[in-house]
């Protein structure tokens, strides 16, 4: 909260209130709406303008309130999202298109998207597309890929749902709600107003010693500094990473600090003192040294090892062989062979790291935008040397995760500064700190050697890659172990042989983004697949449905699947649009010089869960004496609906509308460990479990009552009503005895997919399901300038069986954004891009119309034979860009981004 003392009162009309605020001369809007006035509806994503999630009306115009100086609204009318949806039939009607068209996933974008949308629609009640991407132009959204919104503002009429939510129906989200009236509390909407604060010191260079000065010294000098931290603070183990073996990344540097970013302490103060705090008066001296910024020089001899035992700075590998790959490619009569690059790329979720801690009761309760809290748990319970039983997870919102959230950022500091002032704090990363600190995709520099007979028949691959680890493990084995099964693609290959390795440098950790790894591997096949089929004069996808894995036929990794393997119905699904796209293609530039057209195609598969590993998750559910069915969900919902799909999958076990769930959310203290939201495992591992625990309380209910199994069940008040068609039964609920959390009823089930570890040759079991996935895309490039412009997507997907369809659009949407953008403008370079306004992603005017195509091939272990989705859009993205790009104007793009000078150069050296 501002201290008045001698500032001047701002008054204003807020959301048909007068209001009194007294900001400090600078104040953001933002801030002043924020923290003086709880309007925590407002979103802060960059502080600059750029993400456009802050937007409020001023006098019926959107500005960015964060770049709005908080004394300019005085005496006018501010309107956030919170006042228009409660007083306007506009945004109400709006927010009811939001959810039917689940033109909202996330959330932490769509107050600013909403609050313009309204603007537009207050003036054109039925806008044209252009209008409508000229309005929310200023906002961006790293989740929905932008076409759902574009639908839901566009929509002249509300979609009414009427379905049960049972497995199939396209229902919105249940927490659909708080996402379009701005309720939802994210990472920094939990702390009071006037809670002590966190700035956290970091490194300015790449590798660096540093020296401490005199830190109680400090304090006595900065009235309002309560405390600081440093790693003589952490009582436990100064260490923190996700992989048992690997956990290698201090929470805060000893001596020396190996990327820039690196965190060495942080101080503890009141708002205004961190708000106004220069991180150059901090007693520390700095001893820049030598670093190794990429992964040839890391390499070499004279090169400084960044981690004991591991010799020339690599952390680990990965390897997969079958047959003689070397033998088959001499026997092969036509070999392609290509070297590919792609750079770091940045997660760039809108919601910045954020949380909030208390002690109560003696108890550390740490409150933060996580994908995995259990995993949080486990890296305190080391840290602060504390039993697990002190220390509670509460997550907020998540406001986009994609991979990055599953490492821990803030959790520690929030835990040691709670600790050490007994009072709450709370820690906001500035978008830079985010995208100096945060994990990022590998980099990859990758060799590749394909065969084929003239037949068409595949014949060998020889796959080595090199992956760019960064400073720190995160996640880093997990893509060195996944590459190499997948980089065979979804394809029959006898003679393979695929090898890959992380490598540490100075660079900031590289961890999980939306496919470990397996998104770069896919660049390189997928491009020489359609480099083959042009040698051989065949067809791209006929050569692409000759080559692709079917049932019964084992996989590199000697895997078989006797059902579910959907990779030639997707690209079957494809031939109607691939025929007729070529068609218009020719005929478009038959009268075009400049601007020419392609049409490219490339396919994905992606294994479900983690790599031959254990990957439980529990569901408990249960019903109260008062009839209330409640579902204790504990699988983060980062997005992608997992709140949903979860939801209708136990709603159909059970037998009852997902309507009347009460959904208990992700808290370590009262949620089974559903296991970590990461490698598109929620539906089918967290399913199966809510699929076990909805049969199982079913099977108490119908025992209980003696019914037939396929009675009906339904609730009334306190009364459980039973029908078999023989007769009906009821039973007064408050009759039971109920257990110490009021269940009368109750099941906890849990569920590991069949795994098996892989041998030295990388033989076995890696997972129990993959997802298959085919794309065409159609792009125009401008020979003078060396833009690409997408205009149009077709995306099958199989997904064994569709839970939610509309989700499964969504997914499929926003994962080809996230593609579009890795293919065509991303890449992040550290000390360079460390904003939304350098690091280019992709906005409303960038992604075409979607055409998604669902097919369905049922898995034989997933929940009402339904697989994972998440990873699997943006894999075959980028490659199908990139062919489209050749199909238009006959040049090979090898480093991704295919930035306009890149692709550019590439043409001038084919004239």
């Amino acid at each position: 909260m501002t201290n008045q003392g001698n500032l001047k009162p701002t008054v204003f009309d807020l959301d048909g209130t007068s209001v009194k605020s007294y900001p400090a001369p600078g104040a953001r809007l933002s801030e002043m709406l924020r923290e003086d006035l709880g309007a925590r509806d407002v979103k802060i994503g960059c502080n600059a303008g750029d993400c456009g999630a802050c937007t409020v009306l001023v006098d019926d115009k959107p500005v960015c309130s964060c770049l709005t100086p908080a004394q300019q609204v005085a005496g006018k009318r501010v309107e956030t999202l919170k006042g228009i949806r409660r007083d306007d039939p506009v945004a109400d009607k709006l927010a009811h298109s939001f959810h039917g068209h689940g033109a909202a996933q996330c959330g932490i974008c769509t107050p600013g998207m909403m609050v313009s949308a309204v603007a537009l629609l207050r003036e054109k009640p039925s806008p044209t597309e252009g209008e409508v991407k000229d309005a929310l132009g200023g906002v961006l959204c790293r989740c929905t890929g932008y076409r759902k919104i574009i639908d839901a503002v566009m929509a002249t009429s509300p979609i009414t749902v009427e379905a049960r939510g049972e497995v199939g129906d396209a229902i919105p989200r249940v927490d659909s709600e708080g996402k379009t009236s701005g309720t939802e509390k994210f990472g920094d909407d939990i702390a009071p107003a006037g809670t002590l604060e966190i700035f956290v010191i970091r490194s300015p260079f790449p590798r660096a010693r540093f020296e401490l000065g005199d830190l109680d010294e400090f304090i006595a000098q900065h009235e309002g500094i309560e405390a600081t931290l440093t790693a003589k603070d952490v009582p436990g183990r100064n260490l923190f990473g996700v992989i048992p073996e690997f956990v290698d990344q201090p929470v805060f540097a000893e001596t020396e600090t190996r990327f820039r970013g690196e965190a060495i302490a942080a101080i503890v103060g009141t708002p205004s003192v961190i708000g106004a705090f220069d991180p150059d008066t901090f007693p520390v001296q700095w001893f820049e040294l030598e670093a190794a910024t990429d992964v040839k020089s890391a390499q070499t001899p004279t090169a400084a090892q960044l981690h004991e035992g591991r010799d020339k700075n690599v952390m680990c590998g990965g390897f997969v062989q079958c047959g003689d790959a070397k033998s088959a490619l001499e026997r092969a009569d036509t070999i392609v062979e290509g070297h590919f690059r792609s750079g770091f790329v940045e997660h760039a979720y809108i919601e910045p790291e954020a949380g909030f801690a208390q002690i109560l009761n003696g108890r550390v309760e740490v409150h933060a935008c996580t994908q995995a809290p259990v995993m949080d748990l486990d890296a305190l319970e080391k840290i602060l040397d504390m039993d697990r039983a002190q220390i509670r997870i509460v997550p907020s919102g998540v406001g986009g995760g994609f991979g990055s959230k599953l490492d821990i950022s803030v959790q520690p500091y929030l835990a040691l500064a709670a600790l050490k002032t007994g009072k709450p704090v709370r820690l906001t990363y500035s978008r830079t700190e985010s995208m100096q600190s945060s994990t990022k995709r590998h980099p990859s520099d990758i060799q590749l050697r394909i065969g084929a007979k003239q037949d068409g028949s595949l014949s060998g691959f020889e796959f080595y890659g090199e992956f760019d680890t960064g400073a720190y493990a995160s996640w880093g084995p997990t893509v060195a172990n996944r590459v190499p099964v997948h980089a065979s693609g979804p394809y029959q290959i006898q003679d393979y042989r695929a090898e890959s390795k992380g490598i540490h440098t100075n660079n900031p950790p590289a961890g999980a983004f939306r496919g470990f790894g397996v998104p770069q591997s896919a660049i390189a096949q997928e491009t020489l697949f359609d480099e083959l089929a042009e040698k051989l004069g065949m067809d791209q996808l006929e050569f692409r449905i000759l080559n692709a894995l079917e049932d019964n036929v084992p996989t590199v990794c000697g895997q078989v699947f006797s059902q579910g393997v959907g990779i030639k119905a997707c690209f079957e699904a494809l031939r109607p649009a691939w025929n007729t796209e070529r068609e218009q293609a020719a005929t478009f530039n038959a009268s075009n010089d400049v601007i020419k057209r392609g049409v490219g195609i490339a396919a994905g598969w992606y294994g479900c869960g983690n790599t031959s590993l254990p990957n439980p998750s529990t569901i408990k559910s249960g019903v109260l004496e008062d009839g209330t069915v409640v579902l204790h969900q504990g699988a983060m919902d980062i997005g992608q609906g997992s709140n949903t799909v979860i939801s209708q999958i136990f709603a159909t076990a059970l037998g009852i509308p997902v309507q009347v769930l009460k959904i208990v959310g992700a808290d370590t203290d009262v949620t089974p460990d559903a296991g970590k939201t990461s490698a598109s495992r929620q539906t089918y591992v967290s399913g199966n479990a809510a699929r076990l625990s909805g049969e199982a309380l079913r099977a108490q209910i119908l025992e209980k009552m003696n019914v037939g199994l396929e009675a009906v069940l339904s609730f009334s008040g306190g009364t459980l009503t039973a029908n078999d068609g023989a007769g009906q039964q009821e039973i007064d609920l408050s009759t039971l005895a109920a257990d110490d959390e009021g269940f009368v009823f109750r099941a906890e089930e849990s569920y590991d997919p069949p795994t098996k570890a892989l041998d030295e040759n990388g033989q076995g079991v890696p997972y129990a399901q993959f997802g298959y996935a085919a794309h065409l895309v159609v792009v125009d490039v401008d020979t003078r300038l060396g833009t690409t412009k997408p205009v149009k997507f077709v995306a099958a997907h199989d997904v064994g069986r569709a839970i939610n369809p509309m989700l499964v659009e969504g997914q499929v949407h926003g994962g080809i954004a996230q593609g579009l953008g890795m293919a065509l403008m991303e890449e992040y370079i550290p000390g360079r891009t460390e904003n939304l306004h350098d690091y280019l992603i992709p906005t409303v005017g960038d992604i075409p119309p979607i055409e998604t195509i669902i097919i369905e091939e049922p898995d034989a272990h997933g929940p009402y034979g339904a697989k994972g989705l998440g990873e699997h859009v943006l894999i075959p993205t980028a490659p199908a860009i990139l062919n489209a790009i050749h199909d238009a104007v006959g040049v090979r793009i090898r480093q991704v981004p295919a930035t306009p000078a890149r692709v550019r150069s590439k043409i001038k050296v084919s004239l």
